[in-house]
């Protein structure tokens, strides 16, 4: 086993692990003891999470927790470059929140939960997450993301210890939407199917938006099964590197009707574009993902 550390005095303004993996961007980490979205506004805590990695097709374990300034990491493999990438520790939180704009409802999150980062998850793990979350509290799409990891997964063992890696398109494929709804994916199945054998069948590939505009990447996304604007934002701002990407779900609608209602123009395309200049263009997705976790928190500004 190798073990490691990371600084976080050296990341540019800190890192909260827990609010970052556990504020509804990811559903593609977990924790060793079991209680993954017990509660709303979770943030500064020291438990161990753990995700895989795939390195020339082999899955690996990573753990990792937050504590004494340091986020410590377990693996079979050196962690600290994928943590650094799916984490997004080289994202300088001081400069992103500079662009936001000095409204109190955006100003109070950041204070709230800094150190919170944006993930970079696996697209494909991150576009089924998304088709799954339509309708469903955080921590029943993220218990649906460990069925179809323990059903389908490859299984890794890992200090004494069997893990299941996230599914490949290609095993997702090959199961039945009865199997899938037996899971608890109910109307989702389907979706979560035919999007997977779009994907191992070679006809449609997630990843390939990153080289996209903004708007034609979001339209690309909306060609899988059960992926509408929303999702397509989600994927674009917890995978894809569309940090300007804000999802229109309902925390958001709140937050543009009590405090930004100019920005409502009736439709998604026009809307989107109102909120995400209102919240700093470039890096509006920070902004609207601390929203999010404040607001969901129960924030004051709620």
């Amino acid at each position: 086993m190798e073990r490691g550390q990371i600084a976080i005095t050296s990341l540019p303004g800190g890192v909260d692990l827990q609010s970052t993996v556990e504020s509804g961007q990811s559903y593609l980490w977990d924790r060793s003891d079991g209680r993954m979205y017990d509660q709303d506004g979770a943030h500064g805590g020291s438990a161990w999470y753990w995700t895989t990695v795939r390195v020339d097709g082999r899955a690996h374990v990573i753990r990792v927790r937050q504590r004494d300034g340091h986020l410590e990491w377990e693996s079979d493999i050196d962690a600290t470059p994928h943590l650094r990438r799916l984490l997004r520790l080289d994202d300088d939180l001081e400069a992103i929140r500079a662009t936001a704009p000095d409204d109190a409802v955006v100003q109070d999150a950041y204070d709230e939960y800094w150190g919170m980062r944006l993930v970079r998850d696996p697209p494909f793990g991150s576009l089924i997450s998304f088709i799954c979350s339509a309708q469903m509290r955080v921590g029943r799409i993220h218990g649906m993301q460990q069925a179809l990891r323990e059903t389908y997964g490859d299984p890794v063992t890992f200090d004494g210890e069997t893990y299941h890696a996230y599914p490949t398109p290609e095993q997702l494929a090959a199961t039945t939407e009865e199997a899938l709804r037996d899971l608890g994916l109910g109307y989702r199945a389907p979706y979560v199917l035919r999007t997977a054998t779009m994907v191992a069948e070679g006809k449609a590939d997630p990843q390939a938006a990153r080289e996209m505009a903004y708007e034609d990447a979001r339209d690309h996304l909306t060609q899988f099964v059960g992926v509408g604007d929303k999702v397509a934002d989600c994927v674009l701002l917890f995978s894809l590197d569309f940090l300007q990407a804000v999802p229109l779900d309902t925390w958001i609608k709140t937050t543009i009707e009590e405090y930004f209602p100019a920005a409502d123009r009736g439709n998604y395309a026009d809307t989107s574009r109102a909120i995400r200049e209102a919240l700093g263009g470039e890096y509006a997705g920070y902004a609207q993902t601390y929203v999010f976790h404040y607001l969901r928190s129960g924030g004051d500004a709620a």
